[in-house]
């Protein structure tokens, strides 16, 4: 069972493992929707109030409430930063500059079964803030804060600026296990809604050797 880092009658958040689906796949493996029935309060619920890929780990937000959910899902949807929502990567290589904002539409590009998002001046507007927290070996850690919530905005971003997420089978070289973590989530309400994902076992190492133990 995930990890739960903040809760009450409102709602959760979980840390997230990398790998494992929010949603039940094809397959028929395990997913975050296998453990609803231990953290229901009440006849109903819970319910997802975003996403998370699957290789991604970290914060993901759960409702208790259909109000929360309701209330949670108006302010992810209100963008510019209103809730924050902070990232930690490995990229391939170090971006120049050291810290910058990426403002590139995104748009969905479909070839045959698959597909990915495309940087596309009639895409959906995108706008991530960057900075390298550190670097090793020729990679980098950086923190990304989303100003909007496209799918894959991060991953598609970090391809974008020239240095995709280590292990990113979409947008990267797909080697070892994808390096994105979900650091932190902070919804500003009366009472608020925060928590702290720690370094899942597979970046932890690369992220010590960058800035120490977190």
């Amino acid at each position: 069972m995930p990890d739960i880092l903040f809760e009450d009658t409102r709602a959760l958040v979980v840390n997230k493992p990398a790998g494992l689906p929010v949603h039940p796949g094809r397959a028929r493996g395990p997913s975050v929707e296998d453990f609803f029935p231990a953290w229901r309060r009440g006849k109903n619920g819970p319910w997802l109030a975003h996403r998370l890929d699957q290789d991604t780990a970290g914060c993901l937000l759960i409702a208790r409430k259909k109000s929360f959910l309701l209330e949670a899902q108006a302010l992810l949807a209100e963008g510019e930063g209103r809730v924050e929502k902070i990232y930690w990567a490995v990229l391939r290589g170090v971006p120049e500059g050291g810290a910058g904002e990426i403002n590139a539409p995104l748009a969905k590009v479909t070839q045959g079964r698959q597909w990915r998002m495309a940087v596309k001046a009639d895409g959906a507007p995108a706008r991530t803030l960057w900075r390298v927290l550190g670097t090793h070996g020729g990679q980098s850690l950086v923190e990304f804060s989303l100003l909007t919530g496209r799918t894959h905005q991060i991953r598609a971003h970090a391809a974008h600026l020239g240095h995709p997420v280590a292990g990113d089978p979409v947008y990267g070289d797909g080697q070892g296990k994808m390096s994105l973590l979900a650091r932190r989530l902070v919804l500003p309400l009366a009472e608020p809604v925060a928590a702290t994902a720690p370094p899942p076992a597979h970046m932890a190492g690369f992220i010590e050797a960058c800035i120490g133990t977190v």
